[in-house]
Parts: C-alpha cells; structure tokens; sequence
C-alpha cells in the first residue's frame, strides 16, 4: 500500500491555492475567506449544478445570467418554469434544470437556508452524494470530501492507483478522504479541482509545476499521464427519426412543448417521431396535414448513451392552419430551444427560402 503523509500535502496543496487560485463568478477567493468572506450557498448550489457534464468555460455566462436575473432562491423559486428552461437552453441534461426549480422552491418553502448537513442536502432534490459535499465543504467549511472528475485524475496519480475507472472510483474517493484536511475543507477542494484543471491535466500533465509532486507516485514511477486508467468504452447505438418544422404564413412557427420526463423534458422543440434505432422506421408522426417536404442532410446529435440523426421535414401553411400537436408561436425565440432543436432550426432556415426545393415527403 503506497502511503502519504496527507496533512503535509494538504498544506502543500493550500499554499499553491493562495496564490494561483482561478478567479470564478462564484468562488470566494482565498484572500477574502481569510478576511472572513464566506461562499453564498446558493451560488455554491447553483455553480455546481451548472458544471455537472459542462465546462467552466460554458457556464462562466449561463452563471451570470442566472444570478443577475435570479440573485437569491427565492427569486429562482418563484420564476416560471418556462423562465429557467429558456435561460438554460443550450447547457443540456435539462432533468437538471428541472431539478434545479424544484430544490430552489423546496430551499425557498423552509426559509431560504440550505441545510449545513451533507445527508439533509442529499434529501433536497437533485442533490446527490457530489453536490451535496461541494456545498457542505465550500459554503459551510464542513470537512466533506468532494470527488469530481479532476480529484479523481490527481488521487490516482498521487497514490499510483491503477485500477481503471469507473470500477476504481470507490477507492479513490476513499484515498481521496485520507487528504481532505479539517482546516479549510472548502479551500482544498476548490485546490484539488484547480490542480486537475490546470496543472494535473488530463493529457500532458506539467509535473514540474506541480505543488504535490514531491507526493506523487505516479510522477515517480513515470506513469502519470497514463493515469487514470478507464475500461474501453461501449459502442453508442445510433438512432434517427424526423422533425416537422411548419411555418404559417404570417411568420408564426409550429412548436410543442416536450413530455417532462425524458430527454429534453419540458423544453420547447418541434414535433417529430419516435427515435428507433437503425434498424427501425420510424412511425411517422406530421403535426398537422401539410405539403411536407424533406431537406437535404441530416442533423446530428449525440445523447449520453446514443448518436442520433434526423432528418427536417418543413412545411409552409396558411394563416388559418391549425395543428393536432403544439401551438403556433408568433414570439419564436431560438436561443430558448435546447441545442439538438437549434440544430435542426439552423439546418431547415436555408431550406425555407427555397421552399419549392427538397423532395416531397412520402
């Protein structure tokens, strides 16, 4: 069993953190949490929320329109759903946003505070065994350890854990514990992300600069870009289906709001199929009767699980047209639909300046 002296790292690792910290939107700085400063839970809560699946980089802006237009959880708890998904079009796994009105009207129906307590988070909804122990560490300074994606890279290479993921994550969120200190729990774990995102990287890890490498059995053995070690990836299966585009012709454009369970829950998008795999046709499903006609190409997408093409299909109908499914919408806004309706808006736009063109839909 390879050991480390845990609080010498920690220390190691903390002093790093004091002055190479990354400046985030929603981060109390070293400097300000010495001076007293503590982290918003709610900007905790939501930042956290926000980067499950998706960079800094993409969030950074999302964050800032979220906490100017919702600055506290009982501003979020009282907007309307339609509000939020619209504003969180286009950060995907829309089952968070979901998740994210629910928690803040649960938060907001018990007085506002989140709970101080790792297991009483976990019982809001949305809130799982990560989240939970971000919010705990960063805003309470409770002495949780939080196990991301980064943590997980630098704690195999620390300890030369070889086991590949995701069998090894239980061991390494265990080793992981052995490091989180009682001081400054919040600190370390924002220090541990840093490290993973700056300098402990995936590809071409810098070990010269490294605070921790003097701790690193990985970087002694000359091994730690090989670190960690993941199972071989199972083929996603590939789907496809059709989406209907109709646009009326005083510019209204056909749209339904989708089931709220399931992909792309609750957000707006255009009527279409089911999505069967490729060996499958899909039952056609036109919104309305209309001279539909196909564009050329697909549109592409990848799910968690599985790739997905469809083919657009657009219509234009009268002023009078009336459809079986979903609701002509004068006030089409595209930056409210998530990115898979973008995509198929974007590939049906040059096809509606032709619309005599394409071939009919059989």
């Amino acid at each position: 069993m390879r050991e480390i002296d845990g609080p010498a790292c920690a220390a190691a690792l903390l002093r790093w953190y004091d002055g190479a910290a990354r400046v985030l939107p929603w981060r109390v700085s070293p400097a300000a949490r010495a001076a007293g400063a503590r982290a918003d839970p709610y900007r905790v809560w939501l930042s956290e929320v926000m980067l499950q699946q998706t960079t800094v980089a993409t969030v950074r802006d999302y964050f800032h329109r979220f906490t100017a237009r919702w600055p506290d959880v009982h501003a979020l708890a009282a907007a309307p759903e339609a509000e939020v998904l619209a504003e969180w079009a286009g950060l995907g796994y829309y089952a968070r946003a979901r998740n994210l009105i629910v928690c803040a009207r649960a938060v907001a129906a018990a007085g506002g505070e989140f709970p101080h307590d790792r297991k009483a988070l976990q019982a809001l909804p949305g809130i799982g065994t990560y989240t939970s122990a971000a919010i705990a560490a960063i805003a309470y300074d409770a002495p949780e350890t939080v196990v991301d994606g980064n943590v997980e890279r630098v704690v195999a290479r620390l300890f030369a854990e070889t086991a590949p993921l995701p069998r090894s994550r239980p061991r390494l969120a265990e080793l992981a514990a052995r490091l989180t200190p009682q001081r400054r729990p919040g600190d370390f774990a924002q220090a541990m992300m840093d490290l993973g995102a700056t300098v402990c990287t995936p590809r071409s890890p810098d070990c010269a600069a490294c605070p921790v490498q003097g701790f690193c059995h990985a970087q002694a053995l000359g091994i730690a870009a090989q670190l960690p070690a993941k199972a071989p990836k199972a083929a996603k299966p590939q789907r496809h289906g059709l989406a209907y585009i109709a646009r009326r012709s005083d510019g209204a454009l056909l749209l339904e709001t989708r089931p709220p369970r399931g992909l792309l829950g609750g957000m707006p998008g255009w009527p279409g199929t089911d999505w069967p795999d490729a060996a499958q046709t899909p039952t056609p499903a036109p919104p309305l009767a209309a001279d539909w006609r196909l564009t050329p190409g697909t549109v592409r997408h990848t799910f968690t699980h599985f790739h997905l093409s469809l083919q657009v299909a657009i219509a234009e109908v009268g002023p009078q047209a009336e459809a079986g499914r979903g609701q002509f919408r004068a006030d089409f806004d595209p930056g409210a639909l998530p990115t898979l309706m973008r995509k198929c808006w974007d590939h049906a736009l040059a096809a509606f300046g032709d619309i005599g063109g394409g071939a009919p839909l059989r």
